[in-house]
């Protein structure tokens, strides 16, 4: 007997802006709340460890190392559950995803501020899964934790709607430009959150991860009724057209 393979839902325009109000507020999280670390954007950390490591400040070089070599295991480990997961029945792989994020998440709420290494390697392995497994917009290559690629593609798409007239590809440059719009959001929610939550404040990055979690199956459940009324309409054509060709010869 064969079973059904859940198919690709996890590049809908909600479920993406979703993760990328999350992946601001992670990177404001970090930045403010832990120390002055990014989740998200390693290039930022790169720069820091190595001003770090020209002043020899060991202790601060570690600060940003740690949060880099977890990033890289958390694209491991994301492609790791792809590879082993990607024909599981009752949920999409990149469900999986989202529910070890919220998780990993949900842990660091309760951290102290003197485990602050700790808590930036989780937000960093965390971010690396998602922007692993999470790397398609309405069939765009985009990243939700992050803006400069979305950047270059939105100003890209733009140029080339002035040249073309296009309008496919403005409304690929303006869904550019709105998920950049959601992370910025996303950030201030997070910045804004911290006086009143303080550590606790990713949990309302665990709240937007679940939103996208359950839009995927939501998102699912409207395609099958979609597939399953094309088979009716289908049949009923073809059922259709047996009749009047029954009753019609000559015209068939």
């Amino acid at each position: 007997m064969k079973h059904k393979i859940h198919g690709q839902m996890s590049d809908s325009f909600l479920t993406a802006a979703f993760l990328s109000v999350s992946g601001g507020l992670q990177d404001a999280y970090t930045y403010i709340f832990r120390g002055k670390v990014f989740a998200n954007a390693q290039t930022g950390n790169i720069v820091l460890l190595s001003q770090s490591i020209a002043e020899k400040n060991w202790h601060l070089a570690l600060h940003y190392l740690v949060p880099l070599v977890f990033f890289a295991l958390g694209i491991a480990v994301s492609e790791f559950v792809h590879i082993k997961y990607r024909k599981i029945q009752k949920f999409h792989w990149r469900q999986l995803v989202v529910l070890n994020e919220i998780i990993l998440l949900f842990v660091v709420g309760f951290l102290p501020l003197e485990l602050n290494l700790l808590a930036n390697a989780i937000v960093s392995f965390s971010c690396a899964m998602q922007v692993q497994a999470f790397r398609k917009v309405n069939g765009y290559a985009f990243a939700s934790t992050m803006c400069i690629g979305n950047m270059r593609s939105g100003v890209e798409s733009l140029c080339a709607y002035v040249k073309t007239k296009d309008k496919k590809i403005l409304h690929k440059s303006l869904c550019y430009w709105a998920i950049i719009i959601m992370f910025a959001i996303g950030a201030g929610l997070g910045g804004y959150f911290i006086k009143f939550f303080n550590m606790r404040t990713i949990w309302v990055s665990c709240g937007l991860l679940f939103v996208s979690f359950m839009i995927m199956f939501i998102k699912e459940k409207q395609q099958e009724y979609i597939k399953l009324l094309h088979s009716y309409i289908t049949l009923f054509l073809i059922t259709r057209s047996k009749n009047l060709a029954e009753k019609n010869p000559i015209l068939f």
